[in-house]
């Protein structure tokens, strides 16, 4: 999800730095045993949103990219302390100015069709991301690039025309896709991305849509055939519905609600048959305003609604306390993390004199208006996810306390994003973003990423902002970089396009009998290739 199944938006995820305070990871539940790795079984994922495309590059959702995450790798990752390793990438060096990178590849890596991996392949990809024609919002990072070369079958080399701090970790991005399969071909249209071929760890063998989608080991993968045979998605729209799939076995693993976390699995069998994680994640919820709206246009409006609206109150009730209050793009004890920007502490007689500022009046039934206007609005939100829902009746709530009328609507993913975030077609929304350990958050605030499929789609547009995140990227300096954020963080704070809301922590629940599991700050997939089940233990089996 590699990233949060909460989060159903995602930024890039590569980039990082050592020296940051690693979070603390809670685990519960048997033990891993010293019992002997074996082949065979299946893992079984629940979750409530089904993948758009297995195209990484195309794809906005974190379903998509959990389960391509299998299928695909990049040149470079992240460890498990938050520095950079290899992946395709055998080894790379960096010129003394930072400009040059050259990658040195694993040879001998075969797609699943049986063709070699070469530095074509990775070329393939470059030209891919950059070209104006396909639609999709990981390209900024790329276009960077002066030059990009294929030295030999096995060396790739980019040229970058100023400093660009992101540079080597954003290679973790692009995924690399076969160029023998897909040259030529309008990606967008192709049958590939809902069968694809390609290197990773499993390599993809059905998709029923609404249902799941099945993978099957990649024997041949370069790191080691994985243990586990079998890798189900299960898409269950309904949090409800998959905890009893849980209980009955139809599952092995789903994130919980901070309900199911703290109460219904804190019982003797779920001591006994499971192991519970949780840990602090790079993930954050907000409120996202259409500036272009002209209820949101003016600052004091949204910052009214900030004061109007308890933050606390939503971390206790909705998450049971298992997360914190947001104050900005950025998650707290990380390097970038600003912690005295404005709070906006709860506040609703201070949200009344905002308003009033901006114009609005009391009108009929105690509802705010302005020119003769009645302060309603909806927020979307995504269908099945029961902490945005909460999180949106509490809202609803506190804003009627102050005139607001709120009214709310849930959506099933896919159409949620492809025809009311796409399309802009929307008053306010409750998200979350998945971001990378690195600040650069150019895709999300920069004022020229509006268009389609780009991740600025509240409209927001502060210059200062723009020149922040340009000189936040272009220097290598870390000092520098941690002042250009922390500026970035007063700004937003005080301009409000996003009402931040909260950072849940992970709350992951995996059946007893898988073994290997080492939780970290980046989660508990990153090495799912070497989880494995006993094999007097194993349970699924799936006949070919």
């Amino acid at each position: 999800m590699k990233k949060a199944l909460s989060v159903l938006l995602l930024l890039i995820a590569l980039a990082g730095c050592k020296g940051d305070k690693h979070p603390t990871v809670v685990r519960s539940g048997p033990e891993d045993g010293s019992s002997v790795p074996a082949y065979g079984d299946t893992l079984v994922e629940g979750s409530i949103g089904e993948p758009t495309i297995l195209i990484p590059m195309l794809a906005g959702d974190n379903a998509s990219h959990s389960v391509a995450g299998l299928i695909f790798n990049g040149l470079v990752k992240y460890d498990t302390d938050l520095s950079v390793i290899g992946d395709l990438a055998e080894s790379w060096e960096i010129s003394k100015d930072g400009l040059v990178i050259t990658f040195h590849l694993r040879k001998n890596v075969k797609w699943t069709d049986g063709s070699e991996f070469t530095a074509d392949d990775v070329m393939f990809g470059y030209r891919l991301i950059v070209d104006e024609k396909t639609p999709t919002a990981y390209s900024e990072d790329f276009k960077q690039v002066k030059k990009a070369e294929v030295l030999d079958k096995y060396t790739f080399r980019v040229t970058y025309e100023k400093p660009f701090a992101p540079a080597l970790t954003s290679w973790g991005n692009l995924v690399i896709l076969p160029k023998h399969l897909l040259e030529g071909k309008d990606i967008t249209k192709a049958e590939f991305g809902r069968n694809p071929i390609g290197l990773g760890p499993y390599k993809f063998s059905q998709w029923i849509s609404g249902q799941e989608v099945i993978l099957d080991s990649n024997h041949d993968y370069f790191e080691g055939r994985p243990y586990i045979d079998h890798y189900v998605y299960r898409v269950i729209p309904d949090p409800a519905t998959m905890f009893l799939e849980l209980r009955a076995g139809g599952i092995d693993m789903m994130g919980l609600t901070p309900l199911q976390y703290t109460k219904q699995t804190d019982t003797p069998y779920f001591k006994e048959n499971f192991q519970k994680f949780r840990y602090p994640q790079f993930v954050y919820t907000y409120m996202g305003l259409n500036l272009k709206h002209p209820f949101f246009q003016d600052r004091r409006v949204r910052q009214a609604m900030a004061y109007a609206i308890d933050k606390s109150e939503i971390v206790e009730v909705v998450l049971y306390g298992l997360g914190s209050v947001a104050t900005g793009p950025y998650v707290p004890n990380t390097w970038p993390y600003n912690p005295n920007v404005k709070k906006y502490e709860f506040n609703p007689d201070k949200a009344k004199q905002l308003l009033k500022e901006a114009g609005w009046k009391e009108g009929r039934n105690g509802m705010l208006e302005k020119d003769g206007r009645p302060f309603r609005f909806t927020i979307l939100t995504n269908m099945g996810n029961t902490l945005r829902m909460n999180t949106a009746t509490i809202i609803q709530y506190r804003l009627a306390k102050v005139g607001i009328k709120v009214d709310i609507r849930a959506l099933e993913w896919s159409t949620f994003v492809n025809q009311f975030i796409d399309k802009r077609r929307f008053e306010a929304v409750i998200l979350g973003w998945a971001i990378s350990p690195d600040p650069d958050q150019y895709d999300i605030w920069y004022s020229g990423k509006t268009k389609e499929k780009e991740f600025n789609f509240v409209g927001y547009n502060n210059p200062e902002v723009d020149a922040l995140l340009e000189e936040g990227r272009r220097t290598f300096d870390i000092e520098a970089r941690k002042k250009a954020y922390f500026r970035i963080q007063e700004i937003l704070a005080e301009d409000l396009p996003y009402i931040f809301l909260y950072v849940p922590d992970a709350t992951t629940i995996v059946q007893g009998r898988f073994r290997g599991i080492k939780a970290s700050p980046i989660g508990i997939t990153y090495n799912l290739p070497k989880w494995y089940v006993p094999e007097n233990l194993q349970r699924h089996r799936i006949e070919p």
